[in-house]
């Protein structure tokens, strides 16, 4: 049953305009709520029933679940940031960010301005309940209320948004960070009204670094500057966080400078790969295979897939062009990523060109020489791994920027290893 007709069902039993409940059906579906919680969303709206005539459960923030209908909390406000989004044809200002009480925090979207500020105490009645990211996440609209506490809600984070970049995860919003601008430059994008200039490129501060984007394009945003910026917001690019800066952020110049490490953040491999994604991290472990499909390979010219017997899945056959790529099996002991290695890495690992490899592959008449040669060099060795991981439902992989014989005296770091594991 298609959106129509779940519109038509629920308008012809609740007696409304089929037209409007169309309109909000559609809505809370493009926000990824379940049919039938935005089916149930709807009917309490117009008092159709399923949870319309019960009153709202009283909760910890820790109890509230995906099937709650709609709850009673009292929470501190731990970040407000604000986001514009178009919503039935028309632009609005939403408010976004995190609550918290003594058992635990939750995410919140409020489609009105409630006057709530970070480090408020405030109970809030009848606040819908979705899932938005696998998690519960507090809705707040006009059959919600909020009124403020006069003793304050005892937490144990940190209220005010403030944050390092390495701790950012998509789906954070109203976070501040003070950050030095590494790279940045302007492109024309296809925005949702048109032709759109933004300002992209990356920042770090003491804890790491992570690209950004300024859907402003603001012109001080400029290579070697130090920034406080307030009111980011966290996407995922290209399985990585990245901060974006809208309309409502807060860019101000800073006079001290922000200390960078030229060196990314060492972590152990289950602590990176736990984290969801990293733009910038190191590890180490010994290489335990290279897999099938490296060495030499050709990508298409369209889009630069790799190849699978001349085919690729969206230009069908067409004339590959060679390349060559390393993926490479990374084990520390407490998990595994596999390395993507691109053609320069590649051709340092192997210790020739890519012509090199091509007519080492011709003589052989086989180009599996090469992936093998590789192999040789590489398996039960340990290793420095330096680049972007990003983890889905395929598992961890690293878009290495380095690949290297580690040089560490492994003694030493197996006994940190064990230093941590028995703190």
């Amino acid at each position: 049953m298609d959106v129509d007709e779940h519109a038509e069902e629920l308008a012809s039993a609740l007696g409304v305009d089929k037209a409007e409940v169309k309109d909000d059906l559609k809505n809370l579906v493009s926000y990824s709520v379940p049919i039938d919680e935005a089916k149930q969303s709807i009917r309490r709206k117009h008092g159709g029933g399923d949870g319309s005539d019960a009153t709202p459960t009283t909760k910890d923030v820790a109890a509230v679940t995906h099937g709650d209908g709609n709850v009673t909390v009292t929470v501190r406000v731990l970040s407000v940031g604000r986001r514009s989004i178009r919503y039935q044809g028309d632009e609005q200002v939403i408010r976004e960010g995190e609550f918290a009480d003594a058992t635990g925090k939750i995410s919140y979207t409020a489609w009105e301005d409630f006057g709530f500020e970070p480090g408020d105490s405030i109970t809030i009645g009848n606040a819908g309940v979705r899932e938005w990211d696998g998690e519960p996440e507090l809705n707040i609209g006009q059959s919600s209320t909020v009124a403020l506490e006069t003793d304050p809600v005892e937490v144990s984070h940190e209220v005010g948004g403030d944050t390092g970049l390495v701790e950012l995860r998509p789906g954070n919003r109203g976070r501040n960070v003070e950050v030095r601008v590494l790279e940045a430059n302007e492109r024309v994008i296809d925005g949702r009204n048109g032709e759109t200039t933004i300002r992209e490129g990356v920042v770090a501060d003491e804890t790491g670094r992570l690209p950004f984007t300024d859907w402003e394009a603001r012109s001080e945003l400029r290579e070697g500057h130090d920034f406080r910026f307030e009111e980011v917001y966290v996407r995922e690019f290209r399985g990585v966080p990245q901060v974006n800066l809208s309309e409502f952020t807060t860019v101000t110049p800073l006079a001290r400078e922000v200390d960078v490490d030229d060196e990314a953040p060492r972590m152990r491999i289950a602590e990176a790969v736990g984290s969801g994604g990293l733009f910038d991290v190191e590890l180490f472990g010994n290489v335990l295979e290279v897999r099938d499909g490296s060495g030499l390979i050709e990508r298409c010219p369209e889009c630069g897939r790799v190849l699978q017997n001349g085919q690729c899945r969206t230009h069908g056959e067409v004339d590959g062009e060679d390349d060559m790529r390393v993926k490479a099996i990374v084990d520390d002991g407490t998990g595994t990523v596999t390395a993507i290695l691109g053609r320069e890495l590649t051709e340092e690992l192997y210790g020739g060109t890519l012509e090199d490899a091509m007519t080492a592959a011709r003589d052989a008449m086989s180009k599996e020489v090469v992936a093998d040669e590789i192999r040789e060099r590489v398996v039960g060795h340990e290793y420095r791994v330096r680049g972007n991981l990003s983890v889905d439902e395929y598992g961890a992989n690293v878009e290495a920027s380095e690949f290297e014989r580690a040089d560490d005296d492994p003694g030493t770091r197996a006994t940190e290893l064990l230093t941590e594991v028995q703190l």
